[in-house]
């Protein structure tokens, strides 16, 4: 079946549906591609943090803002395994590694090779955010075995210089051209919550549903407000334009995992299980995503209990076995396999 090339408006008309039509919407697209019970879920660790040269208004990780982030050199590899190990332990099926940077440098790419096939040694999928890549850069990484690489739109092509200037939005499509002539899948989502119009939000889920493949991860995230950024005093969006977000993300993309992604710290249990309904099926898992908090993966646990979903390759429902028993089958279903789900 050809894909929908989807217009600006069509996706405006998706928005304004009263909600519960647009869930009930959104939970049959859900429905008729997932299991509507199941949740994948990863971990994100920053490999290098701070100190990056960009002047992203959302991001503490700039030189240009006094956020007092301490900068961080790239971690050694035993560290990362570690943590890993950790991650596969605690039920991540994917394992996520950010850099802070513009782009790799030369000298960077054998280090990161080698953490790739590394961790995807401990039966890991993999997937890294290290800013551009140029095209021998990505098959580098593909050939080291890279599974997902995240490189976020953020905004609508049209909103897009009102947050950033040190890189364009064709700079970030050309990455995007570059992870997926590697043959990697590509994780790709935005932030809501910048101060951005409805129109913006559209702009953004249909740039990212119109790519020539639509992203096989896309992660929405709702902006953390660091102090020291220009966004931080940034007026609070409201919270059902964020579930309607995620609900037209599911529908435009049907066969993509929409995570949650940041901002779950400051969203209730309602709220996420209206995300849940709306048709996200991806999290992040542990207390932290790269320098801001995260529910640490007890309550996560407690909170798929509840509703009655799973983390991705445990069979039984949560409220029918022990949390041990649960975090037991978590790791065990991270061996290594010849299939993995995105």
């Amino acid at each position: 079946m050809t894909r929908p090339h989807w217009t600006r408006e069509q996706i405006l008309a998706l928005f304004e549906q009263p909600l519960f039509d647009l869930l009930f919407q959104a939970q049959q697209v859900h429905r008729a591609h997932f299991d509507a019970n199941e949740v994948q879920v990863s971990t994100l660790l920053s490999i290098k943090t701070g100190a990056c040269p960009e002047d992203c208004k959302y991001c503490p990780q700039s030189a240009r803002y006094n956020t007092g982030l301490e900068a961080e050199q790239l971690l050694e590899l035993d560290k990362v395994l570690a943590r890993a190990k950790e991650a596969k332990a605690n039920g991540s099926s994917r394992f996520c590694m950010g850099a802070a940077w513009r782009n790799p440098k030369a000298r960077d790419m054998p280090y990161l090779v080698k953490m790739v096939e590394e961790v995807k040694a401990l039966g890991l999928e993999t997937c890294m955010t290290l800013g551009m890549l140029a095209p021998e850069q990505a098959r580098q990484l593909a050939r080291a075995g890279l599974d997902y690489y995240n490189h976020n739109l953020d905004t609508s092509p049209e909103y897009y210089g009102d947050i950033i200037t040190t890189r364009t939005y064709a700079d970030r499509l050309n990455t995007l051209e570059h992870v997926r002539e590697a043959g990697m899948k590509v994780c790709s989502g935005g932030i809501v919550g910048l101060g951005e119009s409805a129109v913006d939000r559209a702009g953004l889920l249909q740039a990212l549903a119109n790519l020539p493949k639509a992203p096989e991860s896309v992660p929405i995230n709702m902006l953390v407000k660091v102090k020291g950024t220009p966004l931080a005093e940034q007026a609070d969006l409201d919270e059902f334009e964020f579930i309607r977000t995620i609900a037209v993300a599911r529908i435009l993309m049907p066969t993509s995992y929409v995570r949650l992604s940041a901002g779950r710290e400051q969203m209730n249990e309602q709220m996420q299980a209206m995300c849940f309904m709306a048709g996200a099926n991806s999290i992040f898992y542990g207390c932290k995503l790269l320098t801001t908090p995260n529910p640490d993966e007890n309550s996560d646990l407690q909170l798929f209990k509840r509703l009655g979903l799973r983390p991705s390759g445990v069979s039984q429902k949560p409220d029918q076995i022990t949390e041990l028993e649960l975090h037991e089958q978590l790791a065990a279903q991270a061996e290594p396999a010849l299939y993995y789900e995105a």
